[in-house]
Order: structure tokens, then C-alpha cells, then sequence
């Protein structure tokens, strides 16, 4: 089931988003997710929805203005993770729906994604939804001991 995330979804979801973070260079941050900030977040109305099987979380994606200034309040990046296993299962993509959905209630028209270029199944993914690869940056991200690619995607909604 596809859900609007609640604030009780926030250590699942941290659990899920700390684990990339740690374990992947799919994100080229090191600084793990804080459970309190995404549930305030959530709280304040952020875009974020959940996967559920039962009680327990498969994923999740969420939104955020692409840059700061009110010259980008129309266009978004989003970020969508899954746990192990739940891949090929359609999750990804009825999350996607759901958050382009919500985003176009929302007035947005631009949403990006920001893949890492060694994350080949993000790209893959975000290609069969319509995304366009419209820039890759080299050597942008520092993780693991190296530099690291970021490939930008773009769905105009």
C-alpha cells in the first residue's frame, strides 16, 4: 500500500535512508538521517509517502525545492530508496506516481533526479518513468575514497 507518510513512519524511513547512506555511493552524503528531523518535517507538510506490507515499511520518497530562492518554488528533487529485496516489485514506480501526483497538486512543473552515475538501475528506473538525462557532472560527489559522477534526470510534471 502507498501511503502519505506520518511522523511514526520517521525511524523506518531514517533506517532505510541511513542505510544507503553507509552501506552505498547512491548518495554522496555521509551524515545519516535523524529520525526527529524527518518526522518534523513530515509534520510541517513536507512530501513524503511511504510503501507499506502490513506495519513495515519497503520505502519511501520525498521532495524538496531543487534550489533555494523563490525563482525555483516550482521545480523539485526528489529522493526515493527501497529496502533490500523490494526492488521489481512495481514500488518504486507506484511511488513515483503517487509523489508526482501530490507535486502537481502542489503547482510544481520541474522535478529532478539526482542520480549517482554508478547507481546504473537508478538511471535505468528513472528512464522508464519518463525522466531525461539532461546533464552528468563529473567527478562532483567525494565518497568512499573517490570521486564520484552525478547524473541529473528531469520529468517536466
Amino acid at each position: 500500500m502507498i501511503r502519505t507518510a506520518r511522523p511514526a513512519d520517521a525511524p523506518a524511513i531514517a533506517e532505510i535512508w541511513n542505510l544507503i547512506i553507509r552501506d552505498t555511493v547512491f548518495t554522496f552524503t555521509t551524515v545519516e538521517k535523524d529520525p526527529q528531523a524527518i518526522a518534523a518535517s513530515i509534520a510541517e507538510g513536507m512530501p513524503y509517502h511511504v510503501a507499506t506490507e502490513g506495519d513495515r515499511v519497503l520505502g519511501f520518497v520525498t521532495a524538496f525545492q531543487f534550489r533555494g530562492g523563490p525563482g525555483y518554488a516550482h521545480t523539485f528533487e526528489h529522493s526515493i530508496h527501497l529496502i533490500p529485496g523490494a526492488q521489481g516489485r512495481g514500488i518504486g514506480r507506484a511511488l513515483m506516481t503517487t509523489m508526482e501526483d501530490d507535486l502537481r497538486r502542489r503547482g510544481v512543473h520541474s522535478l529532478f533526479a539526482g542520480v549517482s552515475g554508478e547507481n546504473v538501475a537508478g538511471v535505468t528506473f528513472h528512464a522508464a518513468l519518463g525522466y531525461a538525462e539532461v546533464a552528468r557532472l563529473p567527478e562532483v560527489g567525494w565518497k568512499s575514497g573517490r570521486w564520484h559522477d552525478l547524473v541529473l534526470m528531469q520529468k517536466l510534471l
